[in-house]
């Protein structure tokens, strides 16, 4: 089987180990790729949103699966562009990417579909007096959204009502482009947060995916500004059993349902970001692609060939196609840029790579440089990731590993799953 991938992340690397050690790959193709994504395909120097590019190639190479790994593209129309020419995708239809790439329609979604989520509204320039009276009726702290694709910083969390209602105004005079266009606010839910992540075939079957928690903060005891992640565990304790049977009779046979009465083709992941609040789960946004760096604990515990689940998805029949889970626990620890979730210096060459053995390297913000050389070409740079028979014995293989991996302004957070020990 050929497959081609799309996407440069550390998302995108874990997607291509795992793809990679499948018996039924014969050759894959990453389109952009990074500097470490080399090591399980061919990197093609093309954009995810160049469709035509990416018809061209899938032609000339006789791929038989496109892979999404980013939201842009499936938002943009992947899907619906490649469905007429019978080419395969795992991803969403444009209508489907909704989920993401509109908050209003996601929580509009969640109201018609009895799926329990916070109170919320959503409001332009022309009714931001209703948004101001709206802020009122909350209790701090206030959380605002872009509506659109925001790069994941679309979000503001805000004490003071006044600085809420002076930020609504700047979001919706264009702080995220036409992203802040409208901007949904909503009550805030206290609780501590996971990731559940379900794969279906748009035809009413499914398979959930390891649960993951992520660390979004750049400071240690989430303090300071919101990242892509700084790092992730996978499992996660307060997600059991119990737990996990409260998600998926109020969660997510709800959204698969509510997709398919919609008329919404829906083929691909569904990445639910949900809130314990007192042991019960709360849908606190959707995402339609796999998270980062959630991803790179989720394929580590996945002992099953992921290659054959992506084909039936795609095809829209999941049928019996086997999911099999490691009871052992994974983590990633991402090492990250100087200045980084702000500015950040690129092309600081990267050294011990060669010298981790017990830990998996997931490449984010790296590239080859002219010289053969591995630099740095993002904020988060690579994600180290380790399995283990618990948290801190897979921690401390990916600090291990961590002290060997070096370049110029190195940061990352050490206390990674503390809270969960």
């Amino acid at each position: 089987m050929k497959v081609l991938l799309l996407g440069s992340g550390g998302r995108e690397s874990a997607l291509a180990w795992k793809i990679s050690r499948s018996p039924l790959l014969e050759q894959l193709f990453i389109a952009p790729g990074n500097g470490g994504t080399g090591a399980y395909g061919t990197n093609v120097a093309i954009s995810p949103l160049d469709f035509p590019a990416i018809e061209k190639f899938v032609k000339e190479n006789a791929i038989d699966l496109i892979v999404v790994g980013n939201e842009d593209p499936l938002v943009a129309g992947i899907y619906d562009y490649f469905a007429p020419l019978g080419i395969p995708v795992v991803g969403p239809s444009k209508k489907g990417a909704a989920l993401e790439g509109s908050k209003d329609f996601a929580k509009q979604f969640m109201v018609e579909n009895n799926i329990p989520t916070a109170r919320y509204r959503s409001f332009t320039a022309d009714t931001v007096a209703e948004g101001d009276a709206f802020l009122e009726s909350l209790r701090p702290p206030y959380v605002l959204k872009a509506d659109g694709l925001a790069a994941g910083k679309g979000v503001l969390i805000i004490d003071d009502l006044d600085e809420a209602k002076k930020s609504l105004r700047e979001m919706l005079g264009g702080m995220f482009g036409q992203s802040s266009a409208t901007v949904v606010i909503e009550e805030f839910l206290k609780g501590i947060e996971c990731s559940v992540f379900v794969l279906t075939d748009g035809n009413g079957q499914y398979r959930i995916l390891p649960v993951a928690k992520d660390y979004k903060r750049i400071g240690e005891g989430d303090t300071g500004l919101n990242t892509g992640g700084m790092g992730a565990v996978s499992p996660v304790p307060f997600a059991d059993e119990a737990f996990m049977k409260k998600v998926e009779e109020r969660i997510i046979r709800p959204t698969i349902d509510g997709l398919k009465k919609s008329g919404i083709v829906y083929r691909g992941f569904i990445f639910l970001g949900l809130i314990n609040v007192e042991g019960e789960p709360m849908v606190i946004e959707y995402n339609v692609r796999m998270g980062d760096p959630e991803t790179e604990v989720v394929m580590l515990r996945i002992e099953s060939d992921l290659l054959p689940l992506l084909m039936k998805t795609a095809k829209g029949d999941l049928g019996d196609a086997p999911l099999l889970i490691s009871p052992d626990t994974a983590v990633t620890v991402m090492a990250v840029s100087q200045g980084y979730p702000g500015s950040y210096p690129k092309g600081k060459v990267i050294t011990g790579t060669e010298e981790v053995t017990e830990s998996i390297l997931f490449h984010a913000g790296t590239k080859i440089a002219e010289d053969g050389t591995l630099v740095t070409s993002g904020g988060r740079v690579i994600a180290i990731s380790s399995m283990a028979e618990d948290i801190p014995a897979a921690l401390a293989k990916s600090y291990r590993s961590m002290d060997l991996l070096q370049f110029d302004g190195k940061n990352f957070r050490r206390d990674i799953g503390k809270d969960l020990m």
